[in-house]
């Protein structure tokens, strides 16, 4: 960091921001296989959080590649620079008092660890999306595992590219067993206390 950059103290402050709101500010990270069920869960589950006046953002990993992140690949330095940038973009939403939702595949528990490591204890929530590469391929949503056996589609987490599933994550939703409705539910139950303000 260039010593020429100072941090710039504000007088409006996170807790101010989430005492208008009424809520705590916190990010939700949600990871797993492609085709697991990340953004649908955290689609249903942002709809809940509105509808509960809770004050939410989505970043969702294909929608932030079309935007800040559009100029990276999916090798494993662009994967983490990926990350590190969506972690970055959360922290500020965090810090105006927003509950931020993360849907992306992060496959290196060290960048989710890096992630974690930007937010004050309790304000990172780690969910993961558990699901067999089997039901995942079964399902293939965007046709993309059909490309990567094909070799037309390199570095594709699960089939060229490793995941390194969450060692000690707050919640794990296992999509084979549980429905969206259900993950949703498990997921709001455990919030409940640690939105209010």
């Amino acid at each position: 960091m260039n010593e020429n950059i100072k941090w710039n103290e504000t007088v409006v402050t996170k807790h101010d921001r989430e005492q208008l709101k009424n809520h705590n500010g916190m990010i939700l990270w949600f990871t797993g296989l492609s085709g697991s069920g990340k953004s649908t869960i955290a689609n249903l589950l942002e709809k809940d959080l509105h509808d509960q006046t809770v004050h939410t953002y989505l970043l969702d990993g294909d929608n932030v590649r079309h935007g800040i992140n559009k100029n990276l690949g999916f090798s494993s330095q662009d994967r983490k620079e990926n990350i590190r940038r969506i972690a970055e973009i959360g922290k500020l939403f965090v810090d105006a008092g927003i509950v931020v939702l993360v849907a992306a595949i992060s496959p290196f528990k060290e960048d989710r660890a890096a992630a974690r490591d930007l937010f004050t204890h309790g304000d990172f929530v780690e969910i993961y999306v558990k699901c067999s590469l089997e039901e995942c391929e079964k399902r293939d949503p965007k046709g993309l595992y059909k490309k990567a056996r094909k070799g037309e589609i390199k570095e594709f987490t699960g089939v060229t590219h490793p995941y390194e599933e969450p060692v000690n994550p707050e919640i794990i939703i296992d999509t084979t067993k549980q429905n969206s409705e259900q993950s949703v539910n498990e997921i709001t139950s455990f919030l409940k206390e640690r939105l209010k303000k």
